[in-house]
């Protein structure tokens, strides 16, 4: 789902990811990025999900440019990060046409479609059967 608010200076996204799925509002602005009202470095206090979260921004070197709001609701905060990633790269596509080959190249248009497979009957989980005993 993507949607133009007002003019085309404001746009929204949604990216999803496992049970996590991520609102993403793009502006003009100065290179903040907040996530459910905080900022990126105290939502997501690891390195590697902070640059996931950055990564479609650093591909076409618009860091400093753009501001994100995002909210994210459900999964973890892996899920959620890479939920944000979608929505960012969905943005900047819609944002510049020229940066969909960029977006593609590096896989950040790509939604990870794997989700918790379901339990099934006569089984203690998914996949895992009951215990046997022999005697």
């Amino acid at each position: 789902m993507t949607k133009i608010i007002g003019s085309k200076d404001r746009l929204q996204t949604v990216g999803r990811r496992k049970r996590a799925s991520a609102r993403v509002r793009l502006t003009k602005g100065s290179g903040k990025i907040t996530i459910n009202g905080e900022e990126l470095n105290k939502y997501f206090p690891h390195f590697t999900l902070q640059s996931l979260v950055m990564s479609p921004l650093k591909a076409v070197a618009k860091e400093k440019d753009l501001d994100i709001s995002a909210k994210v609701v459900g999964g973890g905060k892996h899920g959620q990060a890479e939920a944000v990633q979608l929505g960012i790269a969905r943005a900047l596509v819609i944002w510049n046409e020229d940066w969909r080959k960029t977006m593609k190249t590096q896989r950040f248009l790509t939604r990870d479609a794997r989700i918790k497979e379901r339990k099934k009957p006569g089984l203690k989980k998914a996949r895992r059967g009951p215990q046997w005993s022999k005697r």
